[in-house]
């Protein structure tokens, strides 16, 4: 297949992922590598591990140029295959277990994954996705028990590390590609921030996203400890902080709202943490001021794609007068923004941000035309990542993100951007979560709809929620009508879905 060459680096170093794994292991053998629960798995004992699954795998002829796919909640045996594919030479493809049979099916004979590795829970679903081959990932010791351990087989940049795929939820699911140049440049990324070989990070989302891997995979490359939750929740996650002392943990805004809504959280010993991250979605100001206020170490907003190209960090404890940001590009990010047609608008104009970094995906997955059609390119010729988000660059260089280009309403021939209304709404003391998306309108084309979820106890009615809203919007902003919600659909990494909520107004 044809792909898509980022931008080169002068006196760039490599980092083999696989020979980190068995160097962190030679060096620091005692020292915990992964935790999860009450079972701790040593670098000396990670190491075998990984060496003995990635022989088991060379023996059936595993590696450069294979995909080996998996199917799998958070488990020590996941992140174990996950490096041992790694090893070998071959490309992951962590299936995503939140999409139905059918889309999954699609990921499976798109990706042509020679074996599939099931945790006991999908493995009915396994089972119906036509798979050569699928193994009991709860057994995966066994399964490479007499196994001679293999050395992790040579690799180059231009090797594919991994594909990611998209929910599939309409349509062909778009598989994401990574080769080891991005993930080696990814982890220069993650140590800007300041994360170590002697920290503890925490990763709570799913293996199949790219939110957990941002953390997983720089954090074993270090040679650092990795703690694993399996499922969240937020008594879990505090009394696992309050006794592992963590340094880091990688979440995303939806679990971070769920943290501060916690009765008991203030009682909670936090002090370990240096740094969280957040990334995923955006951050709304009033929960980086909680955050901020109760939670000790700083708070990073990371903003960017699975593609890559677009890449931003917000320092919260460096720019507090910016929490209405995402914050700055990284380090060699070139980012502009653009009108429909494709013309580069001036600093300041609101516009479909596109940008340009070290770590760009190579492409999509057999869709060439996809992958064509991702990509933006300047008077000089420089391909950019276009990332469907509205928003703006101010003065100071920080990013403004204002809506999802697909989302965004226009009523009467206005262009409306949800994100401010739902700032709006969240200005109220009894709203915990809102989301605001367009609905049928006979006099407008389409009008806004404002979703809240109510505070427990909450008195406030529809009504009185929606004078507030309005009573902090332009005209043509206004919201037509308020409806109250127990919650609200996510996906697993804490993304609210606007297309399932727009679906039921939208018959047909």
């Amino acid at each position: 297949m044809q792909r898509f060459s980022p931008p080169a680096l002068a006196d760039e170093s490599f980092l083999d992922f696989g020979a980190a794994i068995q160097a962190n292991a030679r060096e620091q053998r005692a020292k915990p590598a992964v935790i999860l629960g009450d079972r701790t798995v040593s670098w000396a004992d990670f190491g075998a591990m990984v060496a003995r699954v990635c022989g088991r795998l060379r023996s059936q002829g595993i590696g450069r140029g294979d995909f080996v796919a998996s199917l799998a909640e958070n488990s020590i045996e996941h992140v174990v295959l996950y490096c041992a594919v790694i090893s070998a030479g071959a490309c992951m493809v962590p299936l995503p277990f939140s999409a139905t049979p059918e889309a999954l099916t699609r990921m499976m004979q798109d990706s042509a994954a020679r074996l599939l590795f099931a945790s006991p829970a999908q493995a009915g679903v396994a089972a119906t996705l036509g798979a050569a081959e699928v193994i009991d990932l709860a057994s995966l010791q066994d399964w490479a028990a007499t196994a001679t351990a293999s050395a992790p087989a040579e690799v180059g940049p231009d090797d594919l590390f991994n594909i990611i795929y998209s929910s599939g939820t309409t349509g062909l699911p778009k598989g994401i590609l990574h080769d080891h140049r991005f993930r080696s440049r990814q982890l220069l990324r993650i140590t800007r921030f300041g994360l170590t070989r002697d920290d503890r990070l925490v990763i709570s989302t799913p293996i199949y996203s790219n939110t957990t891997l941002f953390g997983m995979l720089p954090t074993l490359s270090l040679g650092a400890t990795l703690i694993v939750m399996a499922k969240f929740d937020t008594q879990g996650f505090l009394r696992l902080s309050q006794s592992m002392r963590p340094t880091h943990a990688v979440l995303v805004p939806v679990q971070y709202m769920r943290l501060m809504a916690e009765p008991g959280f203030d009682d909670y010993d936090l002090t370990s943490y240096r740094c969280k991250f957040s990334t995923s979605a955006p951050l709304p100001g009033s929960l980086i001021a909680q955050v901020m206020a109760r939670w000790p170490g700083n708070l990073i907003e990371v903003y960017g794609m699975t593609e890559g190209g677009i890449s931003t960090a917000l320092n919260c404890e460096a720019f507090p007068d910016k929490w209405d940001t995402v914050g700055r590009p990284g380090d060699g990010v070139d980012m502009r923004v653009i009108d429909e047609e494709g013309r580069e608008l001036p600093a300041g104009d609101f516009g479909e941000l596109v940008g340009r970094a070290p770590s760009m995906t190579v492409g999509y997955h057999n869709l060439a035309q996809t992958t064509a059609d991702l990509f933006w390119h300047d008077a000089q010729g420089n391909a950019f990542i276009r990332s469907g988000d509205m928003g703006r660059v101010d003065d100071d260089g920080f990013v403004h993100l204002m809506d999802r280009k697909k989302d965004m309403i226009i009523s009467g021939g206005f262009n409306i951007y949800a994100a401010d209304l739902e700032a709006a709404l969240r200005q109220h003391p009894d709203v915990t979560d809102t989301a605001v998306i367009a609905i049928p309108s006979e006099a407008w084309g389409e009008t806004p709809l404002g979703l809240v979820v109510l505070r427990a106890a909450a008195v406030s009615t529809e009504e009185e929620i929606l004078s507030f809203a309005n009573a902090r919007l332009g005209k043509t902003q206004r919201l037509s009508r308020v409806e109250i919600r127990t919650d609200l659909p996510r996906s697993e990494i804490g993304k609210v879905l606007k297309k399932e909520l727009r679906d039921a107004y939208w018959p047909g």
